[in-house]
């Protein structure tokens, strides 16, 4: 079983006109109705599980700046709904962990506003809470995991994500972005500290990206990482502005290729015996997001069928990356060689 979790409160988090719109939802919600998935409703997030990871004076300010309408920051713009909107948007984060973990199925949580640049006292970049990152506190909490894989596949670096987690081994994060852009962090040298060195991996791209470099990055730096980790729970931040129809993202990843992603994911997942959950982030032309959102929840869906379930060697086979992508895992192996036992290339290409 797949699991949509949804509910239009998301809806009422109006930013104008702005890339984040309730556009992008109602057009993936639309698209997917009728694709058989089970649509579940979430509760709103309590403030004591948005505390997790956010200052109770940070709370105070984001009800604050909703109830008066000021935005939070240039990107990120608010209404008096925004901020119920935002703890369903955590809700519904929680309750796609839950899902996973209890009814051991793949589910999606298709929410806004989006979080993954939400630090524990600020927000930014169209982010009020950070909800993978409540999400992972949560499944810590609730569940007792101590090895959750945070894999982060937005166009844009998770610097929220990232430092939720900086110094905290019972996390992995790791992130293909595009680089430099927006925020500027999660360079290959952000590794983590103390004893969470290693647990943070970046992988910087460069304009232009597509299939090819993404597939690569997942499969000679992911999968070989991923395996030593053995996670429990995979949570995906899933943006879409990496696809090549995007307009902010200045990336070149197709439709077809996040379902290759996915399909990596369900891989290390079975290998490991890990639960999956994705959580929407970026992705802003609504028509290249809906057929995304859609083709990722097909293989989870369908992680049994030969199309959708190749095997992690295959995958790393699949296409030849570019000589620039080798350069750039190269580096990135020489930095991540001293936390994990690896050996580069980990699939001859």
């Amino acid at each position: 079983m797949t699991y949509i979790i949804y509910y239009p409160n998301c809806l009422k988090h109006n930013t104008g006109n702005h890339p984040e719109s309730a556009a992008r939802l109602e057009a993936v919600y639309s698209h997917i109705l009728n694709s058989g998935y089970e649509v579940v409703t979430p509760k709103k997030a309590t403030l004591e599980q948005i505390g997790y990871n956010h200052t109770s004076k940070h709370i105070e300010n984001v009800r604050h700046h909703c109830r008066m309408e000021l935005s939070l920051d240039p990107d990120t713009p608010v209404c008096a709904d925004s901020f119920e909107a935002a703890l369903f948007a955590a809700g519904g984060a929680i309750c796609a962990v839950d899902y996973a973990i209890n009814d051991k199925s793949f589910a999606f949580a298709l929410i806004r506003p989006p979080g993954h640049h939400a630090l524990s006292d600020m927000s930014m970049g169209f982010c009020l809470f950070n909800n993978v990152a409540i999400a992972a506190q949560y499944a810590k909490k609730k569940y007792g995991l101590s090895r959750i894989l945070i894999l982060d596949w937005d166009v844009h670096h998770g610097n929220g994500t990232q430092a939720s987690f900086y110094d905290d081994s019972e996390v992995l994060y790791f992130s293909t972005h595009h680089y430099p852009y927006y925020p500027g962090t999660g360079w290959i040298d952000e590794v983590g500290e103390g004893d969470a060195n290693g647990y943070t991996v970046n992988v910087p791209l460069q304009t232009g990206c597509g299939d090819e470099e993404y597939i690569a990055a997942f499969a000679q730096v992911l999968v070989p990482i991923a395996l030593q980790f053995k996670p429990q729970l995979i949570l995906i931040s899933a943006g879409f502005d990496a696809h090549a129809h995007d307009p902010l993202g200045g990336m070149n990843v197709s439709t077809a290729g996040f379902g290759i992603l996915a399909g990596i994911v369900s891989d290390i997942a079975k290998t490991c015996g890990a639960q999956v959950a994705a959580i929407l982030e970026g992705g802003y032309n609504p028509v290249a997001l809906a057929e995304s959102v859609e083709e990722v929840c097909n293989v989870f869906g369908n992680e049994n069928t030969e199309n959708n379930h190749r095997g992690i060697e295959k995958h790393a086979r699949s296409e030849i990356p570019y000589r620039s992508i080798n350069e750039r895992i190269g580096e990135i192996m020489d930095v991540q060689k001293e936390y994990w036992t690896i050996e580069y290339p980990f699939f001859d290409c």
